[in-house]
């Protein structure tokens, strides 16, 4: 059985509010409480155990919108870096210049057409 602890539930609880509401770290706060960094992190670990929903827990209606324009906007992102990506090992360098000529289709050059976009980097 192990010994009984030498600080109060009280003491412990407000030790942990003041690590969290502090911009101070556990060791600087520890250290102003004259106890041992160690005991109050893991006191912190325990409080946030606690209070902290869930990992599996539903989503609210906003969080689930949030979440999904989220992921439609990393979707969009990606598929302009990937744009990107091909534009640039694809393109022609003009001397002298930060220019960059992109050809957008070849298809259309063969036909006549000339089709092409300047992109400054």
């Amino acid at each position: 059985m192990a010994p009984p602890s030498k600080y109060t539930l009280e003491f412990r609880e407000e030790a942990v509010q003041i690590a969290l509401r502090s911009s101070k770290t556990i060791s600087e706060t520890a250290r102003e409480l004259e106890i041992n960094p160690e005991t109050l992190r893991g006191w912190v670990k325990k409080h946030q155990k606690r209070t902290e929903p869930p990992a599996d827990a539903e989503l609210s209606v906003s969080e689930r919108a949030r979440l999904k324009e989220l992921e439609r906007r990393i979707r969009e992102v990606e598929m302009e870096n990937v744009f990107l990506k091909n534009a640039l090992r694809t393109s022609r360098r003009i001397p002298g210049s930060e220019q960059v000529r992109v050809h957008r289709d070849d298809a259309a050059r063969h036909r006549g057409v000339r089709v092409s976009r300047r992109v400054y980097v």
